[in-house]
């Protein structure tokens, strides 16, 4: 079941996938907290790595208490990616004041936003496995940090081609790749494609990241079981639930997983706000506090009513209040 990449050894495979606006330093520490031993960055733009913003600098900054941890990168031009990669690895971009390096380089092949895909980015790049071949050739040449690979199933119904694209980039040198088992057409809508997910396993001879439609163990265990991957990544499942981690180990153990009261449920949701206002400030941690409450709450008495009160608080006292009142309706 582990998986080795380099001097990492990861025991039980099960990822946090990166979300642009989500897996950030606080979410991280709390999914790592509840099991999540190999977790990955917010994607970060090759090109604005290049040219030194300070901005970026900040989102790429890695700390002692999560290592092993991936740094995600996108860009579409290999020369510029592989200078990004080669910045990060010898510490030379500018602000970049990272305590540790990452265990791996991921490359990203699977964001579907309009504004990504529009650049030749993100899963744009499965449309042409030549450039997915230079890309991660150019990244494995600048550093021995190993590279990894996010794709999806492929642009569309009648393109996929994951097997293919997943063979270039084993050929390039890539050390893994992690496959979301829907096309960029879907989006994030369902079904997902567990036989995509399985020919790549059978293409390739690299371990292989099950990915998309995991919500509790039993999702996990069914795309493991039905595919062969070697492990799986979690994303929108871990939002307001990070025990998903531990509760998956727990079935792959062959133990019962353990689900959270509604009180512990919300501890996880206090510690989480700290971790926001201690890591950002108080303006901007409220202002992202609330989409991550709003999950946390998701299927609680007065559930709707804490969504509209979040909404409108304005400090941080209200946030804590509201999250106690909501405490009170489901003791």
């Amino acid at each position: 079941m582990a998986i080795v990449l380099k001097d990492t050894v990861i025991k039980y495979p099960v990822f946090l996938s990166p979300m642009a606006g989500v897996s950030d330093y606080p979410f991280r520490s709390l999914c790592r907290l509840h099991g999540a031993f190999f977790t990955c960055t917010e994607m970060i733009s090759a090109r604005a790595i290049q040219y030194g913003d300070i901005k970026t600098a900040l989102l790429a900054k890695l700390y002692p208490d999560e290592k092993p941890i991936a740094m995600q990168l996108f860009g579409s031009e290999p020369d510029i990616l592989a200078k990004a990669a080669y910045k990060i690895a010898s510490c030379s971009y500018r602000g970049y004041e990272s305590a540790i390096l990452p265990a791996a380089i991921d490359i990203n092949m699977g964001c579907p936003v309009k504004k990504v895909v529009n650049n030749g980015e993100g899963s744009a790049l499965m449309r042409d496995p030549d450039i997915i071949y230079k890309i991660v050739k150019a990244v494995c040449s600048a550093s021995d940090i190993p590279v990894t690979v996010k794709m999806r199933a492929g642009w569309d119904a009648s393109h996929l081609n994951a097997p293919e694209c997943a063979l270039a980039a084993e050929s390039a040198g890539a050390a893994l790749v992690c496959v979301h088992g829907r096309t960029r057409e879907q989006m994030y809508s369902p079904p997902v494609n567990l036989d995509i997910i399985k020919a790549v396993k059978k293409a390739v001879k690299i371990p292989v990241i099950g990915n998309g439609g995991i919500y509790d163990p039993d999702d996990a265990v069914k795309m493991m079981r039905e595919t062969s991957c070697d492990g799986v990544a979690i994303a929108r499942g871990a939002r307001g639930n990070p025990r998903i981690f531990a509760q998956i180990i727990a079935k792959m153990k062959g133990e019962t997983p353990y689900y959270p009261t509604a009180g512990e449920i919300l501890d996880d949701a206090v510690r989480h706000l700290c971790l926001l206002i201690e890591n950002k400030g108080e303006p901007s941690a409220l202002q992202e506090a609330r989409g991550h409450l709003i999950w946390y709450v998701k299927g609680m008495r007065g559930a709707s009513l804490f969504r509209e009160e979040i909404n409108r608080a304005r400090d941080k006292q209200r946030f804590f209040d509201l999250i106690e009142k909501i405490r009170e309706e489901n003791t």
